[in-house]
């Protein structure tokens, strides 16, 4: 099945991050979460704290996962800050692999310089970083990369992942099972 990595910065959004880890391993995904700082603890934008598999830092520096999923919320200040993180996203476009990125998140994807000529979408709020938003869009996929607007759109979101990795089968199965 399909491996994933989610890396979590302080500040992510809840919504964001937690709804798509769910589903993905209600797929049957091997999701691993990476805190981006020295402490598996990773607290959200809400104060909720989560406690991630592992560091970024101890991450197989060369590993690579079908999918590379980074989270919205204020913490996308930190990915877009980690030099780790811009490289970790340009060896997953590099070697071919699957990005998803929701909120102000898919900003690490232009800062990696990823988004020149695709089809996106963003929260409305990057839109002085990212005019060509796909506004109307909830969730958008071009090439290797899956965007999407934010916490409301986190369920079509997961549930789109699941069927670009797994199939529109197991995708209505996981759909079905929770009444979306």
């Amino acid at each position: 099945m399909a491996t994933v990595v989610t890396i979590l910065p302080e500040g992510f959004e809840e919504i964001e991050a937690i709804t798509p880890i769910d589903l993905w391993r209600r797929a049957g995904f091997e999701v691993k979460t990476a805190s981006l700082s020295s402490s598996t603890t990773v607290v959200g934008r809400s104060g909720i704290k989560l406690a991630a598999d592992t560091t970024l830092a101890a991450v197989d520096s060369q590993a690579t996962f079908d999918l590379l999923f980074l989270p919205g919320g204020p913490g996308v200040a930190h990915l877009r800050e980690s030099p780790e993180v811009i490289e970790i996203v340009g060896r997953h476009a590099i070697a071919d692999k699957w990005l998803a990125a929701i909120c102000a998140a898919p900003l690490v994807l232009h800062d990696a310089g990823l988004l020149a000529g695709k089809r996106y979408t963003a929260h409305p709020s990057t839109s002085g970083e990212l005019p060509q938003i796909r506004a109307t869009e909830n969730v958008v996929v071009d090439g290797k990369i899956i965007t999407s607007r934010g916490a409301g759109t986190a369920l079509a979101f997961s549930l789109r992942v699941i069927e670009l990795l797994a199939g529109e089968k197991l995708a209505g199965e996981i759909s079905l099972s929770i009444c979306a």
